[in-house]
């Protein structure tokens, strides 16, 4: 059975939730936040592993080469790449799970009768999703870190374009999401857009090695920048612009945020 959404605050809650925007805000994200730690294995533990699967593979396939990309070693390339794959990847499931799950089981209506404002409740679903993404790579980069050993030289760029990737992605959740009405629909966006996307972001080499007009539209991949941005902050080399990149990145979030918040007080797709 589905709890109320003001059900999951207590009276004597440490945040000020005197506005009810801003209780139902809390609400939803924590809710959206218990949904994916209930079950952490499937959530946390097993994107872990793949990513980790991922880096063993190219471990043993590399052997003994110190390969270098940019003047830092390939491991740590790769391994930068990697987690900000699972960061992108697990923060749009999360969100574009949640709607999709509510639809096909028939409690879509649960959400749509609380009293919460559009904007709240697509910040629920937003936070809820980026929290999993950010949770996800903080857990990659602590198992990678014995293994490949990053530098950090610009810690708050990293937390930046983390930040912001895995808020960009849990929009584009929603918005699959909402357009989604059932799960081969929702196999179809991933399948066809998200993973070529993380493909083509130069996860696994340097997109300098693509053919100018494959490099020109890898180059305007969001998922590019993402990556690129962390990698300059958590291993010392980017291939672009960091601050256009982030400058990008934010308009990007910001446009779809309002794409989303205007579908979702419409109702689009989500009222019968």
């Amino acid at each position: 059975m589905v709890r109320p959404l003001m059900a999951t605050l207590t009276p004597d809650s440490p945040i000020d939730a005197t506005h009810p925007a801003w209780r139902g805000f809390v609400a939803l994200t924590s809710r959206e936040t218990k949904r994916f730690l209930k079950v952490w294995a499937q959530t946390l533990g097993a994107p872990v592993v793949t990513t980790l699967l991922f880096l063993a593979v190219f471990v043993l396939a590399l052997g003994e080469t110190k390969k270098e990309v940019g003047g830092i070693p390939y491991l740590e390339f790769l391994g930068a790449g990697l987690v900000v794959m699972a960061l992108a990847q697990n923060a749009f499931s999360n969100s574009a799970s949640s709607l999709i799950i509510m639809k096909v089981q028939g409690n879509i209506v649960d959400l749509l009768m609380a009293p919460l404002p559009p904007a709240a409740l697509l910040g629920g679903l937003v936070a809820g999703a980026a929290l999993r993404g950010l949770a996800v790579a903080a857990v990659v980069v602590a198992t990678m870190w014995p293994i490949v050993g990053f530098s950090i030289p610009a810690p708050f760029t990293a937390l930046a374009f983390a930040v912001l990737g895995s808020t960009l992605m849990a929009i584009l959740g929603v918005l699959a999401g909402l357009w989604a009405q059932k799960f081969d629909q929702m196999a179809t966006i991933t399948n066809f857009v998200i993973t070529p996307l993380a493909f083509l972001s130069g996860t696994f080499y340097s997109v300098e090695r693509l053919p100018e007009g494959v490099r020109m539209v890898a180059h305007a991949d969001p998922l590019f920048w993402m990556i690129d941005g962390f990698r300059a902050g958590i291993a010392g080399h980017a291939e672009g612009n960091t601050a256009l990149g982030l400058l990008a990145l934010a308009a990007t979030t910001l446009g779809l945020w309002f794409v989303a918040l205007r579908l979702v007080r419409q109702g689009w797709r989500l009222r019968a």
